[in-house]
Formats: C-alpha cells, sequence, structure tokens
C-alpha cells in the first residue's frame, strides 16, 4: 500500500512540476508581459465558471470587464497564461493601432478556423474557412452583396414594416410588448427571407407548433426553426436528439431547409427564363456559374453552406442590434426626439422613406452605430500568431511598449475594450450618437470585424436597421414599460435591467419591455 501511495506521489509531483515548468516557460516567451494569470485556461469549460481569482477567468469576463482590465494594467494590450490542461498564452487587444495591423496581416495572424468548425454542418463556407477555400469563396459570395441587393433590402424592410403597422398593429394608439425582441426577431428573418432567398411571408401567417402535411415545414417555421435553434444543433450530439422533443423538431428543421434551398437552386437553374433577381441565393448562382468553361465553380452544398451562414449571421445579429436600439431610444428620451425631428427633416411629408434618402438619414445611421458600439454582436474576435513577432502598444504616459506574440498564441481582437476604450470615445459610457457625425475614429469601431475579412453583410444589416428604426419613429413614440414591481428604480437601475443581456451566438439581450405609443 505504501508503495502504491508513493508512486501515486511520485507521479503527481512529475506531473505538477512538469506543468510549472511549462507555465513558466510561456511567461519567459512573452517577457512577463502584464495580464492575467490562471490555473485553468480561460476557454473551454473553465469558461463556465465564475471569476476565482488565480484559478478561474470567469463567465463572459470580456463583456464585464470592458475597458477596465486594460486601464487597471495602463496597456492596451494584455496577456493571459494559463496552465491547465496545458500551457498556453493569448492576448487581449484593444488598441485600435494593433488591431488594424492584425487584421491587415492574414498570414502573420490567421482566423483558427478549427474553432469554427462547429459551422461546417452543410459543408465549407466562408466564415469556417482560411487561405485558399476562403479566397474561393469570397471571390463567388463578395458580388452577391451588391448595390442591387442593397435596394431590394431597402424596400423589402419598408414592406414588412408597412404589413406590420397595417395588419398587426393595426388601428391600435398603444402596443405592448414584453420583450422587443419578439418584434425584431421576425422582422430580420422577414427581411432575410426576401432579400436572402427570394421568398416573402407575412406577420399574418402564424408559425406553426408542429410540422404540417407530410412531416414537413412551411418555409417560414423552417427559418424560424433553424434560427432559434441554432445553438441546439451546435451543441446537443447526435444521440441526444431522440430524448426531447425540441431536439427532433430543430433537426428537422435543418433538414427541411436543406431541401428547401436544393429546390430553389435546382429550379432557378433550370428555369427556362431567367428572371432578373437580386436576392442573395440568386446572385450567388449567378456569380458561380463561370463563363470560361460554363461550370460551376462552388458545388450545390457549398452554395447552401454559405446562404445558410448568410442566414444565420444576418438574422440574429440584426434582431439583436434592433432590440438594443429601441430599448437605448425608449431610454433616452431626449435622444429619440432628436432622432424623431432628424427624421422629419428628412422626410417632411412622413411618407415611406426610400433609398434616396438614406444620405438624409444620417442621424439615424449614428443611431445604430452607437447602438452597436455600445452593444457589440461579439464581444472578442479570435486570431492566432503563425510566428514569432510583436506588436506595439503606448501606456497614458506615452512610451511606446513592443509586446512579444510567439508563434501559436491567441490574439483575441476585444471588441468591446475597444468600443469602451476613452482614448478613442470620450465618455465610452455614455449614449451620445452625435458622436458619429463628421469625423471619428473608424479603427476603433469594429462591429463586422475589420480587414479583408470584415463581414460581407454589414450593409444588408445597416439598411435593414436604418429603415426599420425609421419607419419605427416616424409613427410611433417608444417608451420603457412601466411594471409596478419596478416603481421605485433609478434610472441607472432601470437601464441594467432593461439592457441586461446574455451571451449567446452574439450578444443577446435578456428582456426589453417597451411600449409604442401612435404619434398624434
Amino acid at each position: 500500500m505504501n508503495t502504491v501511495l508513493l508512486l501515486v506521489l511520485t507521479v503527481g509531483t512529475l506531473w505538477a512540476i512538469q506543468k510549472i515548468v511549462g507555465f513558466r516557460r510561456a511567461l519567459v516567451s512573452i517577457n512577463s508581459h502584464p495580464g492575467l494569470r490562471t490555473v485553468f485556461s480561460i476557454r473551454g469549460l473553465a469558461s463556465l465558471l465564475p471569476r476565482i481569482p488565480y484559478i478561474t477567468g470567469g463567465r463572459n469576463k470580456a463583456w464585464q470587464a470592458k475597458h477596465s482590465a486594460f486601464a487597471e494594467l495602463d496597456l492596451d494590450i494584455v496577456s493571459f497564461v494559463s496552465a491547465l490542461p496545458k500551457a498556453s498564452t493569448g492576448f487581449a487587444v484593444a488598441d485600435a493601432t494593433a488591431i488594424r495591423e492584425i487584421v491587415g496581416s492574414r498570414q502573420r495572424f490567421p482566423k483558427p478556423v478549427a474553432m469554427y468548425k462547429g459551422l461546417l454542418f452543410f459543408g465549407g463556407n466562408i466564415v469556417a474557412s482560411e487561405a485558399e477555400d476562403w479566397k474561393r469563396y469570397r471571390k463567388i459570395c463578395g458580388p452577391s452583396f451588391s448595390e442591387p441587393n442593397n435596394r431590394l433590402v431597402w424596400d423589402e424592410t419598408v414592406g414588412i414594416m408597412n404589413d406590420l403597422f397595417d395588419n398587426v398593429w393595426g388601428g391600435k394608439t398603444e402596443i405592448v410588448s414584453d420583450h422587443a425582441l419578439e418584434i425584431t426577431m421576425p422582422l430580420a428573418l422577414f427581411v432575410i427571407g426576401a432579400a436572402g432567398f427570394g421568398r416573402r411571408m407575412s406577420w399574418n401567417e402564424e408559425f406553426s407548433a408542429s410540422a404540417k402535411g407530410k412531416g414537413e415545414l412551411s418555409f417560414k417555421d423552417t427559418l424560424h426553426t433553424v434560427s432559434e435553434g441554432f445553438l441546439i444543433k451546435l451543441l446537443v450530439p447526435e444521440w441526444a436528439v431522440p430524448f426531447r422533443k425540441r431536439f427532433r423538431e430543430v433537426i428537422l428543421g435543418f433538414q427541411e431547409l436543406e431541401r428547401y434551398m436544393h429546390d430553389m437552386i435546382e429550379l432557378r437553374r433550370k428555369a427556362e427564363k431567367k428572371e432578373e433577381r437580386y436576392d442573395l441565393l440568386s446572385s450567388l448562382l449567378d456569380a458561380n456559374d463561370d463563363p470560361v468553361n460554363g461550370q460551376s465553380l462552388l458545388s450545390d452544398q457549398e452554395v447552401l453552406a454559405n446562404i445558410f451562414i448568410f442566414l444565420i449571421a444576418g438574422h440574429e445579429t440584426t434582431a439583436h442590434s434592433l432590440c438594443f436600439a429601441m430599448a437605448l431610444l425608449a431610454l433616452y428620451q431626449d435622444e429619440q426626439e432628436h432622432t424623431y425631428q432628424q427624421i422629419k427633416k428628412a422626410i417632411p411629408d412622413d411618407r415611406d422613406p426610400t433609398f434616396h434618402h438614406l444620405s438624409a438619414l444620417d442621424y439615424v445611421e449614428a443611431v445604430m452605430n452607437e447602438t452597436l458600439r455600445m452593444y457589440p454582436p461579439v464581444v472578442s474576435i479570435p486570431k492566432v500568431s503563425a510566428e514569432d513577432t510583436t506588436l506595439a502598444t503606448t501606456n497614458s504616459a506615452g512610451e511606446k511598449i513592443i509586446v512579444p506574440i510567439p508563434a501559436g498564441a491567441s490574439v483575441n481582437l476585444h471588441v468591446v475594450g475597444l468600443h469602451y476604450n476613452p482614448k478613442y470615445w470620450e465618455d465610452p459610457y455614455q449614449f451620445n450618437p452625435s458622436r458619429f457625425l463628421g469625423d471619428w475614429p473608424r479603427d476603433a469601431f469594429l462591429p463586422f470585424s475589420g480587414g479583408v475579412r470584415s463581414c460581407l453583410g454589414r450593409r444588408f444589416a445597416e439598411l435593414e436597421s436604418i429603415v426599420a428604426i425609421t419607419m419605427i419613429l416616424q409613427k410611433y413614440k417608444i417608451t420603457v414599460k412601466e411594471e409596478p414591481q419596478f416603481a421605485g428604480e433609478t434610472f441607472e437601475q432601470k437601464k441594467e435591467r432593461v439592457l441586461k443581456t446574455k451571451p449567446g451566438l452574439t450578444l443577446t439581450p435578456v428582456r426589453v419591455p417597451l411600449v409604442f405609443t401612435r404619434r398624434d
């Protein structure tokens, strides 16, 4: 027994020494650059645990800390080093100049595509690829987000908003929503359905609770099920699917979406008369036809995989951003009134906004930019260092500091730290859309990533949001729903409650209770 115990202690001691040596080597490789030191990696299962000093980094730490972790160290590049499960180094970057260098140096700082392998269940796509594969997808997908598609997004959003006003809200003087996401999620879904797939849907077309007909879902139900159940598909293993009805519904939704998209691809490819269509799927199919040899550059499965990525990225991101924007306008009534007056100035007769009004609606765009600054869809964008290199930053005294970045280190673009960095944004916790008028620090604004890998659908989302906010404010005043249990709260308490977030595929509002009151 003593021999066994001695053997266990010896092995344990050797293992501990190995981990300590690995940890110290990791520190040496970065010249002990200041930052976070933990036993467990800030990624993986340990990231789900609460913050325990020197043990774990903490759940949702990046969002909660914003720029404070950088301010405490007086550096806009901070390190993190952990010992388990193996010694690892990484960096969080909230320096705009360093971030511009990172996104502009794809060979030095590639995307860690292994982290995105969960997005490959329909096939290779532009998000989960790098190098030559990414170039091929970018060449085909890029032209789909064209000026004609932008106009289509605008016109379809106008139609969808009018459908909401006429056929759902009708002649009501007051519409009460327990959570504004119940408005913005269908809105974003309908826009991506029309401008992404060329399939229009109506607010009065109910979502069914179960499959219709021969076990099939309507197209509207399919998009809804896939969008709402994406994380289930991503995280739930196949063996667990039969045990819950919700899991089975999500898997059915993904099967139906694949069937619908294959059918649409086949129909448009075989059509005798080619219609002039500008939805993303049609544009993607057009761009995919190689005029030299008449063959497709991407397989049908790759076309399907990429249009699916546009669906997931465009739906939830836009819905959440619109929800946050309406919450901020409801909380900051002066800003809402100023935005309304700017809309009236741009469109004095209260008619529907047209694409020609876009330049005059710059304050609405500023509202959305400020919303995205304060509530970016993703709080951190991962990169990895492909080689031993360096990055530079400065402290508050203006002293230049060279940071060694070893090969294999993770390099995270700390979007929320950048967006709340007082070096670039005066009074960063204040909702102030006017900061986006005139000159503003574009390198310090990263809601859609940056460089050549920035989001292709950026303008799609921006135009949809501008139209939605413009048309709502033309007709309605937005206020926070008064609830008895919150009668005595201060403004700051109300703000914290209404803008409370939770982690998800993108930063998610927990509950935004709003009232829309018809303007006289």
